[in-house]
């Protein structure tokens, strides 16, 4: 609800602080006193195109801030969002200089306009002769007919289900995308799999290929020391002392015991020469034998850094990365199976969502034909009894709320085709349909409703219709209005008169006298009579209509 108005320097108006509350409030007063200039002033804090010509004479800048209570919980969670705070009050402020530019506040935290259009949708709908917001948004038309009917059960049923859907699709669609890529790029897993399985590369290979490439590298040294003890050593060498030793054994009775000694050492020589040709030949032929497996390393190593150096990897890591290509090619196998069951949960989704769109549509049907016919009822006594309502449903995009498009139109006259209320009404038709609605509607609680001269070209019992109707609303919320009449004045709770002084606009809450002298002076013109003032009271009381 519009609690308070404070303005300052809009055109005529230098300074004017109002306070608002619930129940119809009327805004009356000669024309030219500045009537319009509030609605202008509500409008730029709400969120409205600046124009630097609302900044009144010899001042630099305008300032307007509308003050309502707690708001709405989609507008509270907007807030939330932006980290304002809320809870009690809601101010929306806005500064305009003379140059042109502007700056919007929320609760004086910096804020684009944008956003004070973002939250007036939910506070305010203006009905005038020459805007349109909220109840007349084609946008807000399938909401206000599902408020209408009470379908929250089938809206949130809708919803649920249209949540559902969409999960399932994107885990489908997911799905999909990666069973497509890597069936692309099966073949070339599978055979860099054949390639690593072939290899077989196994946890702390290399180190031990490394290790025992270092041990050959050291018996071939070994190995070049042995081949030169053997060639220094000769086939020979044993044979040689066994044949010194016969040569002294022959002579060996003259000597006399002299050759025993040399004998025994030649015996002794002998045995440890023949043990080092054994020894000696037996370790080149270990040595020869590592020796022949070093190609069989080198090419090993080879093998294995190269695949690594291919999957830009160490090679201790490609055991896993044989395992994981194992895993991802079972995988595969499995993931087609995988995808068909989303696709079947897609679908069951799909189905789901459909009955329950199917099911709030059936419920619009049957309400667009009861609303229109409770509208239909209304426009009589609005002086639009050639007029005409409908509510059309027609398909549209599947979404969170249902698959229907739905709109309301009219006709003025018999005969003439249906179509958009903005199109088809004019200005002050526009603001009565307006009402029309709302008072089909009026079971339902929305945002404060301001509607500019909705009785502008009517009088007598139309003019008590409306007054009648707008009374009503305000029982079950917050109406404001600008009126020329008397009738529509006389239902008001509360009654704001705008008067010209000189070059400034003033605004007055009228007390009971002030009401009744002002209704008189709407009744009788220039001059206020007894009988205006006796019939004004009539108005007031509910016995003149």
């Amino acid at each position: 609800m519009l609690c308070g108005l404070a303005i300052r320097n809009v055109v005529l108006i230098e300074r004017l602080e109002l306070s608002f509350g619930p129940g119809l409030s009327v805004l009356t007063g000669e024309t030219g006193a500045g009537k319009s200039i509030l609605l202008d002033a509500l409008g730029l804090a709400l969120g409205a195109r600046a124009d630097s010509g609302l900044v009144g004479v010899g001042s630099d800048r305008a300032d307007v801030a509308a003050c309502f209570d707690a708001p709405p919980e989609e507008a509270a969670a907007t807030l939330r969002d932006l980290e304002i705070d809320a809870a009690d009050e809601l101010v929306l402020r806005r500064t305009l200089g003379r140059d042109g530019r502007s700056r919007a506040f929320v609760n004086d935290t910096p804020v684009a306009a944008g956003l004070l259009r973002r939250l007036s949708r939910e506070l305010v709908e203006v009905h005038g002769q020459f805007e349109q917001q909220g109840l007349l948004d084609e946008a807000s038309h399938r909401g206000l007919l599902d408020r209408y009917a009470g379908h929250d059960g089938l809206v949130g049923a809708t919803a649920v289900a249209w949540q559902a859907r969409v999960r399932a699709e994107e885990a489908a669609a997911a799905a999909r995308e990666a069973l497509a890529r890597d069936l692309a790029a099966r073949e070339e897993l599978q055979a860099e799999l054949e390639l690593l399985e072939l290899l077989a590369p196994r946890p702390g290979e290399e180190a031990c290929l490394v290790t025992r490439r270092r041990r050959i590298l050291a018996h071939r040294k070994i190995l070049e020391a042995a081949t030169e003890a053997r060639a220094l050593l000769g086939d020979d060498a044993a044979a040689l002392l066994r044949g010194a030793a016969r040569s002294l054994a022959r002579a060996g009775s003259e000597a006399g015991g002299l050759f025993d000694e040399a004998l025994s050492a030649l015996d002794r020589a002998t045995i440890e020469a023949e043990e080092a040709e054994r020894l000696v030949q037996g370790l080149g032929d270990r040595i020869e034998e590592d020796e022949a497996s070093a190609d069989a390393v080198e090419a090993r190593l080879f093998a294995l850094r190269d695949v690594a150096r291919k999957h830009d990897m160490e090679v201790e890591a490609l055991p896993g990365l044989l395992d994981n290509m194992r895993r991802r090619v079972e995988a595969l196998d499995e993931a087609g199976g995988h995808a068909a069951g989303l696709e079947e949960a897609a679908a069951r989704a799909r189905l789901a969502f459909d009955r329950a769109a199917a099911a709030l549509t059936a419920g619009r049907r049957e309400a667009a034909s009861a609303l229109a016919q409770a509208v239909r009822g209304e426009l009589p006594p609005l002086k639009l009894e050639r007029a005409a309502f409908r509510v059309t449903l027609e398909p549209g995009p599947d979404g969170p709320s249902g698959a229907d498009r739905v709109r309301f139109e009219v006709r003025t006259n018999a005969g003439m085709p249906y179509g958009a209320l903005g199109r088809i009404a004019s200005g002050g038709e526009l603001a009565r349909f307006a009402l029309a609605l709302k008072a089909a509607l009026a079971a339902e609680s929305g945002p404060s409703m301001i509607f500019d001269e909705v009785d502008a070209g009517v009088s007598g019992a139309t003019a008590a219709a409306v007054g009648a109707r707008l009374a009503a609303l305000g029982e079950a919320g917050q109406v404001l209005i600008v009126t020329h009449t008397p009738q529509v004045a006389a239902r008001a709770s509360r009654h704001f008169r705008v008067s010209k002084k000189g070059a400034r606009t003033f605004v007055a809450e009228l007390d009971d006298g002030g009401r009744e002298e002002e209704i008189a002076r709407m009744l009788a013109g220039a001059e206020i009579t007894g009988a205006a003032r006796r019939a004004a009271r009539a108005l007031i009381v509910g016995e003149g209509e």
